[in-house]
């Protein structure tokens, strides 16, 4: 018994010796090269940013696109569509005020060459968004359907004399 007590109290006096060793301390940060480090990823993610954008949007507009969903994606029966404008303002329906519009929204269908000349249509597949809405939750049942916006003016006509209109895009609903 003795001995397993002794071979206890050295088995923790080597354990509280391991314990008392320093391990070599990392070197010191500088802080200014830290603070230049992340004022450079900072300004590099701008950067990539702006570029980004400068590339989705190469020309000067007036344009209308979506903002959250590309051709070919996969989306579930509920998604959410982000309408996006530039080089126009967004307005409600009958507002009487120079280079503003609203959105519409063209599922499963196209505008033909004469629907063009009128008030685009109100039912199903021409989504009306007179209220200066920019976005909405979509429920559409499986399989592969288009979508395109259509920018309309304080009459619900396409603007004229150049039409504002996204190209056409295809999801996929699960």
């Amino acid at each position: 018994m003795r001995l397993a007590s002794f071979a206890a109290a050295s088995a923790l006096m080597l354990t509280l010796a391991a314990c008392n060793e320093s391990t070599p301390a990392a070197p010191a940060v500088d802080p200014a090269a830290s603070a230049a480090a992340t004022e450079a990823a900072v300004a590099e993610a701008l950067a990539k940013r702006d570029a980004e954008a400068v590339a989705l949007h190469a020309d000067a507009g007036p344009a209308v696109y979506f903002v959250n969903l590309r051709d070919g994606m996969t989306v579930p029966q509920s998604f959410r569509v982000v309408f996006g404008a530039y080089g126009i303002g967004v307005a409600p329906a009958l507002v009487d005020k120079p280079n503003t519009g609203h959105h519409h929204l063209l599922i499963d269908t196209e505008l033909s060459a004469e629907e063009m000349q009128y008030a685009i249509p109100n039912d199903a597949q021409h989504m009306h968004f007179g209220g200066g809405q920019t976005e909405v939750v979509l429920q559409l049942g499986p399989g592969q359907h288009t979508l395109q916006l259509a920018f309309g003016d304080m009459n619900h006509e396409l603007h004229k004399p150049a039409h504002i209109m996204s190209q056409k895009i295809t999801v996929t609903v699960q």
